[in-house]
């Protein structure tokens, strides 16, 4: 049983004629009978009642053509796939991306890559860094946006782009307006972190090593944005991401102090397996990184 045996019973249920079968399938007309009649026997049962100049389908013919007819279908499916392989920029793309990063970067870096490769749209995987890394060994997602360190056997990673850090401070603070301060002022005040498991936590933590010290009440937030809320409320201060602090996530009800130089910051990366197939996508989303035009990204080149 072949294919083209498929798509000759399948034209011949349709057309109703061994004529304008073959016509249809480019053939002679004893090329495509003898090719049916081949097909019957090799099942052993009869498709097609032959009367004068038509055929009919028998009963097991219906579902053989049926069958034949789904065949034919996925078969073609299986050659869309190979042609999407050899455009490399075609067919969606399984983007993993760590919370602190997904909502801040991504909404410039969808509409930056339609410029560039319009028909690869990207599934989007937000996720903390150790179970994006599981998904990453396990092909569940092609490539990963996260902050270095970052290190996975297989696995090769691209600087994207610096981000620094920035304190935030609730309106009326004392920091209010102030132009800007040392890593280790942050550590006479209540302080708002991520809970424990977030590399974002502990890159702060390390930028300001008195966060933890015995003087200091630390109190926890699930995101960001959380902790965004708490700190327009009055419960303390905290240590942001650049991105996380430009428009549209900016309020008037917290006010941003900038450290002082060398400022704290965090090294974001793209990640994907040494074998992956299509260098050409991580390429694309290395270039629109790359075009997103935000002061608090210092792109690496």
């Amino acid at each position: 049983m072949t294919l083209t045996e498929l798509r000759y019973i399948v034209a011949l249920a349709q057309e109703g004629r061994f004529s304008r079968a073959a016509e249809r399938c480019s053939v002679s007309q004893p090329t495509l009978s003898v090719a049916i009649q081949r097909l019957e026997e090799d099942l052993g049962v009869i498709l097609f009642e032959r009367g004068k100049g038509q055929v009919t389908l028998t009963d097991v013919g219906e579902q053989v053509v049926a069958q034949a007819a789904r065949a034919l279908e996925e078969a073609d499916r299986v050659r869309q796939i190979a042609h999407r392989g050899r455009n490399q920029l075609e067919g969606g793309l399984k983007l993993g991306v760590i919370h602190t990063i997904g909502p801040y970067l991504l909404p410039e870096l969808i509409v930056s890559l339609r410029q560039i490769a319009p028909d690869m749209p990207l599934a989007i995987e937000e996720n903390m860094t150790a179970t994006l890394a599981d998904m990453l060994r396990h092909g569940e997602v092609d490539a990963a946006i996260l902050a270095l360190p970052f290190e996975l056997p297989g696995v090769v990673t691209r600087p994207l782009y610096d981000e620094p850090f920035k304190v935030v401070v609730p309106q009326g603070h004392p920091w209010q307006g102030k132009q800007e301060i040392a890593s280790d002022e942050v550590d006479a005040e209540e302080v708002l972190l991520l809970k424990a498991g977030n590399c974002f936590r502990d890159q702060v933590m390390d930028a300001c090593p008195q966060i933890s010290g015995s003087d200091t009440e630390v109190r926890q937030g699930h995101s960001i944005e959380t902790i965004r809320c708490m700190v327009a409320s009055g419960f303390g201060l905290s240590v942001l991401p650049a991105g996380a602090l430009c428009k549209p996530y900016s309020t008037d009800l917290i006010s941003v102090v900038p450290f002082k130089a060398p400022a704290p910051s965090r090294r974001v990366a793209l990640a994907w397996r040494v074998g992956f197939t299509r260098p050409k996508a991580v390429e694309a989303l290395c270039q629109a990184v790359s075009l997103i035009d935000n002061p608090s990204y210092l792109h690496v080149r």
